[in-house]
């Protein structure tokens, strides 16, 4: 075995997703099974460079994690030839400047989404990219959700027949930070910061819609600000400019009909935080994060509407469970997995730059259908 060292610079692991899912679950957990093996006799072994404004909080990471190298100064580590990659998980205002700067240098690059702040940036973030010859990629781990994988197995089987429309409840009470801490960080519902959760959700429904049903053809969005005021992490009070939550309905071609809630002023009476119900001629499924549950045509009951008579049918125990058949990794780990294995080894990889812009092009236009009150068309982007 030939070990070969891939330098990371990772901007952004101070913050919970980067360091949770991308550092520690993701590169850290790669280097505790012994790196990543190509199959060819080599083994990659992600060697991370933490990258970020606050000094403290980066040498408290390495120590506590026995690395080596970090550092506040972002030109300097995209000058340095040693390092291979550059990942970004900033706060969204921060990410467009940053990475033209990785590209500029000769970097790969995988980040994060929304990649910019409006299409127009992330498209020519994209067109940057490939004159520069690098390669790049986009978070999209919700497709590599152990719920929707097992969906994915169901709708590549032709379990459902024709799907018809799909359902999508995603969200949780966020805290406003008064009496209780606010389990996500104060930009998030400034819009001058980048905030809401439109930019936040919609380009990962963009993703799911798309490779799971097909391409996203027209948006209507309504977007809200249900908690005007909250609380930062200092117990200051702030007015919440950005919105929290968006109820959408989504054409996509072939005719299906999404809707999807997404807000974090729900309180959750669901089975897991998000939730996927897919009906189709044949059958219907609904799948989260970890399960995925199935009724097909030849075991659906017989309701009968009579409001007058309580109800004797526990609906949700005629539904029958998807079995794993498989492991699951950690999402965030196998797609990490899969774009150094396209840097290193040139494998098939299509979650790049021109996806993520994808995802902002839906947001842009959610926020647009919501501010003129009408329903738009989405139409297909290329470099």
């Amino acid at each position: 075995m030939t070990r070969k060292t891939v330098r990371i610079a990772m901007n952004g692991v101070t913050g919970r997703m980067g360091y949770r899912q991308h550092l520690v679950r993701s590169l850290l957990a790669l280097r505790d099974q012994g790196g990543l093996a190509l199959g060819d006799g080599t083994v990659l072994w992600p060697e991370p460079v933490l990258v970020g404004r606050r000094a403290p909080a980066l040498e408290a990471l390495a120590e506590r994690h026995g690395l080596e190298h970090w550092t506040t100064d972002l030109d300097a580590v995209l000058a340095d030839p040693s390092v291979d990659i550059y990942f970004d998980a900033q706060v969204t205002s921060a990410r467009e400047e940053a990475l033209r700067k990785a590209i500029a240098a000769g970097k790969h690059v995988y980040t994060e989404k929304p990649t910019a702040t409006g299409l127009d940036g992330a498209l020519e973030l994209a067109r940057l990219a490939a004159a520069a010859g690098v390669k790049h990629g986009v978070v999209q781990d919700k497709v590599f959700l152990p719920g929707l994988l097992k969906l994915k197995r169901l709708i590549d089987g032709g379990f459902f027949g024709r799907i018809l429309s799909v359902r999508g409840e995603f969200g949780y009470w966020v805290f406003e930070g008064d009496w209780q801490e606010a389990q996500r960080p104060s930009w998030n519902y400034r819009a001058e910061d980048g905030g809401g959760i439109v930019v936040d959700m919609f380009p990962h429904w963009e993703y799911v819609l798309h490779e799971l049903f097909g391409r996203v053809r027209s948006v209507q969005a309504l977007a809200a600000t249900h908690v005007p005021q909250r609380w930062d992490e200092n117990g200051k009070p702030y007015d919440a400019t950005a919105d929290d939550a968006a109820y959408g309905v989504f054409e996509l071609e072939g005719g299906v009909v999404a809707q999807i809630n997404s807000s974090w002023a729900v309180r959750v009476h669901r089975d897991e935080l998000v939730e996927f119900q897919v009906d189709g001629t044949e059958g219907s499924a609904v799948a989260g994060l970890r399960t995925c549950r199935v009724q097909h045509r030849s075991a659906t009951p017989k309701p009968v509407w009579n409001p007058d008579v309580p109800a004797t049918e526990v609906f949700r125990d005629q539904w029958q469970e998807v079995p794993d058949n498989g492991a699951f990794d950690n999402g965030f780990k196998a797609q990490w997995e899969l774009f150094l294995k396209h840097v290193h080894a040139d494998a098939p990889y299509h979650w790049d730059l021109l996806a993520g812009a994808r995802g902002v092009q839906l947001a842009e236009l959610g926020l647009r259908s919501s501010a003129e009150g009408r329903r738009l068309d989405v139409p297909e982007i290329q470099l």
